[in-house]
């Protein structure tokens, strides 16, 4: 489904370049739960971000199901976005002055779907996701964890087959972090989606099928049982629920 060529991204100039991301490569099949991996500052949120095409590299090139991105004008970019990824954030980024439903709802708004089918939808993904008795409440009502379920119920309300997921659980406690993890799980073994996930935690890390170590702009392949930064752990050793 993804597939990154020699990707590279340097901020600024001259002796005072930062370079982010250095002549990456890497793909992810459809139906793949994968993961990047590393501390922060690797460069992980910054290849999510170019693989959406909200920012652009210096060199290289990405493609989503063998059509390149990196040569998509921006028109064609937002509607990629809107049609065809689900993001979830770090920090939620939930509208406040929006209920929880309305937050859901507002991708397929500005997709224009029929109203009725929105609705219907949304209230079937807050149902799934264990909150639909709160889909009249505002974000800073719920909590860590309960937003975290409606940033994803946002994410797949335009039925997206790739969900980019960046550091989900960062903001929340272990339980609900786990919890959180096992939802993006299931919408791989369940439906079939591409899910992509940005951590910088060892344990997230392990959930994915296959796992990409980045360090210092580069990535190395790993299998999900393989040792990361020294440390070895069964995949079967992990939680799931």
């Amino acid at each position: 489904m993804i597939r990154v060529e020699q990707i590279s991204k340097t901020y600024g100039t001259g002796p005072h370049a930062t370079h982010a991301l250095l002549e990456v490569d890497f793909t992810v099949a459809r139906g793949e739960f994968a993961a990047l991996y590393g501390a922060s500052g690797s460069g992980k949120s910054t290849l999510l971000n170019l693989i959406s095409g909200i920012d652009r590299p210096t060199a290289g090139k990405i493609f989503f199901e063998e059509e390149e991105i990196t040569a998509m004008a921006e028109t064609r970019l937002t509607l990629l976005r809107r049609n065809q990824i689900g993001f979830v954030f770090q920090f939620f980024n939930l509208l406040p002055t929006l209920s929880i439903l309305e937050n859901v709802l507002l991708p397929g708004q500005l997709q224009e779907r029929p109203s009725s089918n929105l609705h219907e939808r949304g209230a079937a993904l807050l149902e799934r996701l264990g909150i639909h008795d709160r889909h009249e409440a505002f974000p800073d009502q719920l909590s860590g964890g309960q937003q975290q379920r409606v940033a994803i119920a946002r994410a797949l309300i335009n039925d997206p087959p790739l969900i980019l997921a960046d550091e989900p659980t960062g903001n929340l406690d272990s339980e609900n972090g786990l919890k959180i993890l096992s939802l993006l799980q299931q919408l791989v073994v369940q439906e079939g989606r591409t899910v992509l996930l940005a951590t910088h935690s060892l344990e997230a890390a392990r959930f994915a099928d296959q796992l990409y170590q980045v360090r210092d702009g580069k990535i190395v392949a790993l299998a999900a049982e393989a040792p990361i930064d020294g440390v070895s752990v069964p995949t079967s050793a992990w939680p799931r629920f």
